[in-house]
């Protein structure tokens, strides 16, 4: 059985990019926009967050800086790189094709 929080695996990354592309937020709130856009359905712990927002660091799609929250607490702000937003269009058009196909394949008649 599915538990609300499962994530599609590899979709991680592409959920990430896509929030930090709307504007640049902390790992607090990158968590809460996430639980808040899809409707309590995707939900992302600690544990998996701080490592993937690491990776996307790493491979220069984010990048971080110190500021004061909305709560005057330190915390460091990620935002999309310029080469975040090419990796981004790609792993949309990479999801994109990809439900596509399983939709197709889920809504096939049986015989």
């Amino acid at each position: 059985m599915s538990k609300p929080n499962d994530l599609v695996q590899g979709t991680l990354d592409l959920l990430l990019l896509k929030i930090l592309a709307l504007e640049p937020l902390h790992g607090w709130a990158i968590s809460l926009r996430l639980r808040s856009i899809s409707g309590d359905v995707l939900q992302v712990s600690e544990g998996s967050l701080y490592p993937a927002l690491h990776k996307l660091e790493q491979e220069g799609w984010i990048q971080a800086e110190w500021k004061q929250t909305e709560n005057n607490r330190r915390a460091k702000f990620y935002s999309v790189t310029r080469l975040g937003r090419k990796q981004l269009e790609t792993e949309t058009a990479n999801w994109q094709r990809l439900s596509t196909a399983i939709t197709n394949v889920v809504q096939i008649s049986e015989a």
